[in-house]
């Protein structure tokens, strides 16, 4: 009969030895990898990173985005846009309507939104503009807001089975 093959098996170290001094390791500052800045939990290998100069980074993200008031006026009927980009601070987004910076607007941004409208997350923010592009597109133009202050709206909804009658 054949002895079983040796596998890897990590050396163990008996708590009785001493280190001697010269046996020590010494530390090596690690070096920064150059790229792109990442984002936890997002695969922005699959999604890409925009080219960033900003002190965050954003991710390329085609998210739905409500405008819901524009200066002092409530939009009548809400308009849906989609973001371009996003980060911590700001989103870049198009619309077909002419703002200038500086003008105060309210967005709805949808970070989840799941079916049967459960487990639905959304970003309800006040920003403002803070930079505008001509597009090529005819009437369309391009904005990046800052936000100002934003909260998560979440319809989380426990299950009739767990909810105490």
């Amino acid at each position: 009969m054949g002895a079983a093959p040796q596998r890897n098996r990590q050396a163990v170290v008996s708590p009785l030895r001493v280190v001697k001094v010269q046996d020590s390791t010494k530390s090596v500052s690690a070096v920064a990898k150059p790229g792109p800045l990442r984002f936890a939990r997002i695969p922005t290998h699959a999604i890409g990173v925009a080219t960033e100069r900003r002190c965050n980074p954003r991710a390329s993200l085609s998210l739905p985005l409500r405008l819901i008031r524009v200066g002092e006026v409530a939009e009548p009927t809400p308009v849906t846009l989609v973001t371009r980009n996003i980060s911590s601070s700001g989103v870049y987004f198009l619309a077909p309507r002419k703002f200038e910076p500086g003008t105060a607007i309210e967005l709805e941004v949808a970070l989840v939104e799941r079916p049967l409208g459960q487990g639905r997350v959304q970003m309800c923010t006040a920003a403002h503009i803070v930079r505008a592009e001509e597009l090529d597109t005819p009437g369309w133009h391009g904005y990046a807001a800052t936000f100002d202050d934003f909260a998560l709206r979440r319809d989380d909804v426990l299950p009739l089975r767990y909810q105490v009658s």
